[in-house]
């Protein structure tokens, strides 16, 4: 049964939210994932911007568009398309994996809306978490075990580095750093280019022409390397359009679907 850590509209990945607890999950044991299948069907995944220089080096770094806005590593440049995973549910590559899909089935989610503490809360369809008889046990009587305690600290600081996120974009926004984006791809032997927009990112011109205290503010906070793999990552989607090309997954038109 879904708790009400359950949101009207669950995170990507998630079917169902159920609290971990010692009195229903004290036999239950926690195992590896055989693949990761639940994304093959993703091509945008959130990332935090403590990822940044690990993920650029494999996948471009784009912001959502609209308000709100979130970073998002791009595995395909098209809806439903994921370049980097086989149809085994694997990577068909090494590559870095996201915070976001490695937290995965397990998430820190508040039971009731007017509270402000969070319960480690896990999704009962993935098949990584149950009364199995083999894997690792989450309880040992009514006490978290090592394994439910790491799983505990990695979603803790996953949601810290979502704070920093979020103070990272909130800054960006101040700074009238960002813009709409564009990219136009040719590809051999078609007339159009494959137009793609729907995204934003960082004006690098704005950043050039900083000065004084803005400047000095993003280098002491470390915003400037970040921003800066941001932009280095966007040299990628040229290989993600290549990868999609070489997988036959492209459009049937040149002007492309928003990302």
């Amino acid at each position: 049964m879904a708790s009400q850590a359950q949101a009207q509209q669950l995170p990507m990945f998630y079917n169902d939210l159920v609290p971990l607890n010692s009195k229903e999950h004290s036999d239950w044991r926690v195992k590896g994932l055989d693949n990761a299948s639940f994304m093959q069907s993703q091509h945008a995944i959130p990332v935090t911007v403590d990822e940044f220089p690990n993920a650029g080096r494999n996948y471009p770094i784009v912001f959502s568009a609209g308000e709100n806005s979130v970073p998002l590593i791009l595995m395909g440049l098209n809806e439903g398309v994921n370049t980097f995973m086989g149809d085994d549910g694997k990577f068909k590559e090494v590559a870095y994996v996201p915070a976001y899909v490695r937290r995965y089935p397990f998430l820190l989610a508040k039971l009731q809306p007017e509270s402000e503490e969070l319960s480690l809360c896990f999704d009962p369809s993935a098949n990584a978490i149950g009364d199995f008889k083999e894997g690792e046990t989450l309880f040992d009587k009514d006490q978290p075990t090592d394994r439910t305690k790491s799983i505990l600290d990695f979603c803790e600081q996953f949601e810290q580095a979502g704070q920093r996120t979020g103070q990272f974009m909130q800054d960006l926004a101040s700074m009238d750093l960002l813009m709409d984006g564009e990219v136009s791809i040719q590809q051999d032997g078609v007339e159009k280019p494959f137009v793609y927009r729907g995204f934003r990112m960082v004006n690098e011109e704005k950043v050039r022409d900083l000065r004084g205290d803005e400047l000095r503010k993003i280098n002491q906070n470390g915003m400037l390397p970040m921003i800066y793999a941001h932009l280095f990552s966007l040299q990628l989607m040229r290989d993600v359009f290549a990868k999609q090309v070489a997988d036959g997954k492209m459009p049937q038109v040149t002007e492309a679907p928003s990302i």
